[in-house]
């Protein structure tokens, strides 16, 4: 490997005036390359041939932002590994502060687990095709990778992510982790994001069954998720501008805003509390029942029949309903009502009908 001192490096070699700097957060790092002859490039990305696996740089950096440093009081090691391909149980186990790319991960060797317990790691446009990749790994940056199907239970239990144009094709590819950002990413994943604390998804697509259960301060915006069971027993948590193809969303979902949303699929959000729907098209098949605290404010509803049923509910709701059963308590604003069924003794919500659509 080749250890290279920052503070020797002028301006030129590096693009930053001596005594800068770099590091920390991620978009803020300063990106040292390394050629195979050992030059230093200020071309932005690592070179290597065959004979070239790894390089170590060394950077000034604060070393109270990533713990205790590797060399000594205020410099810490990077390691980058660029074109290799590993298969073998544990290729990167317990590593630190390393930088991966171009690199496979896949091969007859079968192994698993290759960044168990990793500290610190950036991975760019890199394949994945082996089992269990990322668990236990604490400050993690994932950009322009692919995950296959054969990748299972790909993030586990790790902690400060950032994942970034990449696809998530393995089951269960996120579970128990904490401090997630994913940007402009494609997610085909069974049991996608369970009991995750802190997602912040934007502009990204999702297909899934059970999606995002147990989870909590989620913000979804300019998402499109399609499958079964999505967001159950959720909480504190915002959706803006998505649209969800879905059934029995939202159930036992707890303190929620989804706002300029399409959400289509029978039985929505059953049991939830604390719910509110903002400017949103609503869907499918008895929706909204057995609710407390429920606001709907501006929404449309579409070929929603048996709706508010034993719910708690103030909504305004800007087109036709076809049927409307037993609110238990609150006010319901319509234009117009199919029918309004009140056979239960106990329901004492008002359904205001105002004949303007």
């Amino acid at each position: 490997m080749k250890t290279v001192n920052y503070s020797e490096m002028n301006s030129d070699q590096t693009g930053v005036p001596r005594g800068a700097r770099p590091f920390l957060p991620e978009t803020n790092r300063l990106r040292l390359s390394i050629a195979p002859s050992g030059q230093m490039s200020n071309r932005g990305s690592f070179a290597a041939n065959g004979l070239v696996k790894a390089c170590t740089v060394v950077v000034q950096c604060c070393p109270a932002a990533f713990g205790p440093p590797d060399i000594q009081k205020g410099w810490i090691a990077v390691t980058i590994y660029a074109n290799q391909t590993y298969d073998e149980e544990r290729a990167l186990y317990g590593s630190r502060d390393i930088t991966v790319e171009e690199c496979r991960f896949d091969g007859p060797a079968d192994g698993e687990s290759a960044f168990k317990e990793c500290y610190d790691v950036r991975v760019k446009n890199s394949y994945f095709n082996l089992r269990y990749p990322f668990w236990h790994v604490i400050h993690l940056s994932i950009d322009g990778c692919e995950m296959t199907p054969l990748c299972r239970a790909a993030l586990w239990y790790s902690e400060d992510i950032q994942i970034r144009n990449s696809k998530l094709h393995g089951i269960k590819a996120l579970r128990e982790c904490s401090g997630v950002t994913i940007e402009g990413s494609d997610i085909c994943s069974t049991e996608f994001g369970w009991s995750v604390r802190g997602l912040r998804m934007t502009d990204s697509t999702a297909e899934s069954e059970y999606f995002m259960m147990r989870s909590d301060h989620l913000h979804f915006k300019n998402v499109k998720m399609k499958g079964k069971y999505s967001f159950q027993y959720i909480e504190d948590s915002v959706f803006e501008d998505c649209e969800f193809d879905t059934k029995d969303a939202f159930w036992h979902a707890k303190n929620v805003l989804v706002k300029n949303c399409v959400v289509k699929g029978e039985y929505l959000a059953w049991y939830c509390e604390n719910v509110t729907f903002e400017n949103c098209t609503l869907i499918g098949t008895q929706p909204l029942c057995y609710c407390k605290g429920l606001k709907l404010i501006g929404c449309r509803m579409i070929d929603t029949d048996l709706a508010f049923e034993r719910s708690e509910v103030e909504a305004e709701v800007l087109t036709p309903v076809e049927s409307i059963k037993n609110p238990r308590t609150g006010q319901i604003t319509v234009p117009a009502v199919g029918e309004i069924i009140m056979d239960d003794p106990l329901a004492m919500g008002r359904v205001i009908v105002t004949g303007k659509e």
